[in-house]
């Protein structure tokens, strides 16, 4: 990928100089695809808006219309619409047996060949072993994963040999400011259980 390469090239002992014609992809203006359009979906959504991206998005339960018009967002019925039309994939989904390999050998088909599958949520969201195979056989343009599965990948996983792809650890909410309002948030939610009060962010509420 871009990034991966770049920054291989900018530390590179070998290098001389920077090449004038390698280019990247355009964010601007580009289609985002979003599936899973919770509250993070969403935070997703209202930053892709600065960039003027046009923005897809799949969910169980579609938005309320004031909320799409807030970002700009078109809700896609059939997650096949989005994957074909969307130059950017991003899945924002909970991990449940319904999500669980949500993407795989035929939805990858689908999307364009210049597309990027980013994956924010679970890493067994995806199919991996096809994942590698549209990496490699260049059936979408790169894949960039906060997540895999297991985590840490096997050090022999070919994931970790091609070079269409970024891979981070796990750090999406790896910040000293995150992680202080997490635990402030379980406090939260542990004194009101022990206090017989409503539970502010429960997982399932009834």
């Amino acid at each position: 990928m871009y990034l991966r390469a770049g920054c291989q090239i900018a530390v590179s002992p070998d290098t001389k100089y920077f090449a004038v014609d390698w280019l990247g992809v355009e964010v601007t203006r580009a289609t985002l695809g979003i599936i899973g359009m919770g509250s993070i979906g969403y935070k997703v959504a209202q930053k892709a808006r600065a960039f003027n991206m046009r923005i897809l998005y799949h969910n169980r339960n579609r938005r309320r219309k004031e909320e799409e018009e807030a970002v700009g967002a078109h809700y896609c019925a059939k997650m096949e619409d989005l994957l074909q039309q969307s130059d950017f994939v991003m899945l924002v989904v909970n991990l449940t047996p319904e999500t669980h390999k949500l993407i795989g050998k035929k939805e990858l088909g689908l999307m364009k060949p210049t597309a990027t599958l980013v994956n924010i949520s679970r890493g067994a969201v995806i199919d991996q072993d096809a994942l590698v195979e549209a990496l490699q056989n260049k059936i979408i343009r790169a894949a960039a994963l906060d997540v895999t599965y297991p985590e840490p990948l096997p050090r022999d996983h070919p994931l970790l040999t091609l070079n269409n792809v970024i891979i981070t650890p796990h750090i999406g909410t790896a910040t000293v400011q995150a992680m202080r309002m997490m635990a402030e948030e379980a406090i939260a939610n542990m004194l009101a259980v022990l206090n017989g009060q409503p539970i502010p962010s429960e997982v399932f509420p009834k």
